[in-house]
């Protein structure tokens, strides 16, 4: 990722967005040569010289303090998670000298302990690049049920949600608001790239999906930001039908950047039971349990003290 002029095209793109009379300028009905603010309406609302400003969105400048960033950041309308984005790609055009490499990722056994205690819920660990770090049976049942249950616990073949999302066709048709879903992930992955300027395997994977995804290519363009939190989705499963499940992340206690994202229905609802189908379909039977048993066991006293 090239970092130096991130935070001017984040300023840019921002800036495009916004008309005059968005944010209480006087609108003179003249023709504009470039949509949204120009740059000296820009660097007037938020109270900095308009050549600094240029200089700072050109890439030119990459020392803006922590109170010109917010200045920045309220003239531009941005929202907490906007916010602390900016101050990411301010962070990040500053660093010199040798980068280190982020480590490897695994779901801890504390963090197994936890995806344990969620029973039948649909749950999945994600690292910092959207990887599927580990799931539960119905997690991998509902979101990834046409993969290799095993796949999380290969480090070079561990699903990504994102490639899903934007490459994966069973993906694609599991989610009846895909629009939105595709721009939840191409915002987190923004907020990502921000956190974490140096990893070249998320590099890589925007690399990726901008090369084989013209939608996401767009959405990348737009400079999209979205927080990990509660989001509400209509789904499709090709085994239990329609549901509307929220989708709901907890942060990982001393893992960066590690996330348990848990699926539930809202009580009394067809999601709610569609989910307890998808709980019990993969669960043996009875017999299938005795038979397995009986596979497993000993032969008339064969290997027994």
């Amino acid at each position: 990722m090239n970092k130096k002029p991130r935070l001017g095209e984040f300023l840019k793109m921002r800036r495009s967005q916004l008309q005059p009379a968005d944010v209480g300028l006087p609108d003179f009905g003249e023709r504009r040569r470039v949509p949204g603010l120009r740059r000296d309406e820009l660097a007037q609302l938020a109270g900095v010289g308009l050549s600094y400003y240029t200089r700072l969105e050109q890439g030119a400048s990459l020392n803006a303090s922590p109170e010109v960033l917010d200045a920045l950041a309220r003239a531009l309308g941005l929202d907490e998670v906007e916010r602390a984005h900016l101050h990411d790609l301010a962070r990040a055009s500053r660093r010199t000298g040798t980068r280190r490499r982020p480590a490897p990722e695994r779901a801890g056994d504390t963090t197994r302990q936890l995806l344990d205690a969620f029973g039948d819920a649909p749950a999945i660990v994600l690292g910092r690049r959207s990887d599927v770090l580990a799931w539960n049976r119905t997690g991998h049942a509902l979101f990834a049920g046409h993969l290799d249950p095993h796949l999380p616990d290969q480090p070079d073949q561990r699903p990504n949600t994102a490639r899903l999302v934007f490459l994966d066709a069973h993906t694609r048709d599991l989610y009846v608001d895909w629009p939105k879903k595709a721009r939840d992930v191409a915002g987190k992955l923004r907020l990502a790239a921000g956190q974490h300027p140096d990893d070249p395997r998320l590099a890589a994977l925007i690399g990726e999906l901008t090369m084989k995804s013209a939608e996401f290519a767009m959405m990348w363009s737009e400079h999209l930001v979205r927080k990990w939190d509660l989001a509400t989705y209509r789904m499709h499963h090709p085994l239990v039908g329609r549901m509307q499940l929220n989708l709901q992340t907890l942060n990982v206690p001393q893992e960066e950047g590690q996330r348990i994202v848990v699926a539930t229905a809202d009580a009394g609802t067809s999601s709610a039971a569609a989910l307890c189908l998808l709980a019990q379909a993969g669960v043996p039977t009875v017999r299938q349990a005795g038979r397995a048993e009986a596979a497993g066991s000993p032969r008339d006293g064969a290997d027994r003290p």
